[in-house]
């Protein structure tokens, strides 16, 4: 017999740094999951990753208090802005891309680079095959004042 879902939660977690602090434990422990558990869990499955890079998780969680997650890909904007040479700035550290995007420029891409991230994220996209991957790359790109050359 299956279990029975009970729901699912969404959180962006980094990779190797899940520990019981807000915002995870507050998140998890409302809903009745063991925190420590999804944490060693998370940190074991996230350690080929470089550590600090959000990735986005989707927990299920059961009726009988067990769980199971799901890792997405880091967010493109992270990917194109590491590729870009973005240095991480402000209050939380986070890289930013362009205040104005269209009028100025944060950071620039190869057309390589775009085709690598796209080749990466091409899992957790909705297209069919690498150029649509590319073009929904290219317009993340855009979004936050990154040129591509080439």
């Amino acid at each position: 017999m299956a279990k029975k879902i009970i729901g699912s939660l969404k959180l962006q977690v980094k990779a190797g740094q899940a520990n019981p602090s807000p915002p995870i434990g507050p998140a998890l422990g409302q809903r009745g999951i063991n925190i420590m558990a999804f944490c060693k869990e998370f940190n074991a499955k996230t350690q080929e990753m470089e550590p600090g890079s959000p990735v986005p998780t989707i927990i299920t969680y059961y009726a009988d208090k067990s769980f199971t997650f799901e890792m997405k890909t880091p967010p493109a904007s992270f990917l194109l802005k590491k590729a870009a040479g973005i240095k991480p700035v402000g209050k939380r550290n986070r890289p930013k891309g362009s205040v104005k995007p269209g009028h100025e420029v944060a950071g620039s891409v190869s057309v390589a680079q775009i085709r690598q991230i796209a080749e990466a994220k091409m899992k957790d996209l909705s297209a069919n095959d690498i150029e649509a991957a590319m073009q929904i790359i290219l317009g993340s790109a855009k979004s936050i004042g990154i040129e591509v050359k080439g």
